[in-house]
């Protein structure tokens, strides 16, 4: 149980590498970069290559999440907010969802008619999903510094 324990861990804080400074990278240079250029080819780019590591990265840190948060919980209490597990989990999953519905909007919305006159509207989506990536890492940082 340990071995599965410190396995689904090291890929669970790996893919969070990933998804989170994938996003980091994109927020910070290459949205700038595609914003002032006004060329939307640059964010397309970048999400091809990125999206061949980012996705596998965010189902990963999913299903590793889920197995984790039932080892501090079980999953009826998971949303109960008793106990400062219970508070990181439940932010952790509303992270989730907002990262699913701003991913599933630029998904069917947004990126299949990306140009340079639809780059704001990306960047109103990649800033809040890079937000939420930093704070899966530091709401997931709490589990470890006695946070919950």
């Amino acid at each position: 149980m340990v071995a599965m324990y410190a396995t689904a861990l090291v890929l669970h804080l790996l893919a969070a590498t990933v998804w989170t400074g994938g996003h980091l990278v994109l927020a910070t240079c290459v949205l700038p970069r595609a914003l002032a250029a006004g060329e939307a080819q640059i964010l397309k780019s970048f999400e091809q290559g990125y999206e061949r590591i980012g996705i596998p990265a965010l189902l990963i840190q999913v299903a590793t999440g889920l197995w984790l948060a039932h080892l501090q919980l079980p999953l009826a209490q998971w949303l109960d907010l008793a106990t400062p597990q219970s508070h990181l989990i439940a932010i952790k999953l509303g992270l989730l969802a907002l990262t699913a519905a701003f991913a599933v909007d630029a998904r069917l919305r947004l990126i299949p008619k990306l140009s340079a006159a639809t780059l704001p509207s990306m960047a109103w989506h990649i800033w809040p999903v890079t937000l939420f990536a930093v704070l899966f890492v530091l709401v997931g940082a709490g589990f470890r510094l006695g946070w919950g």
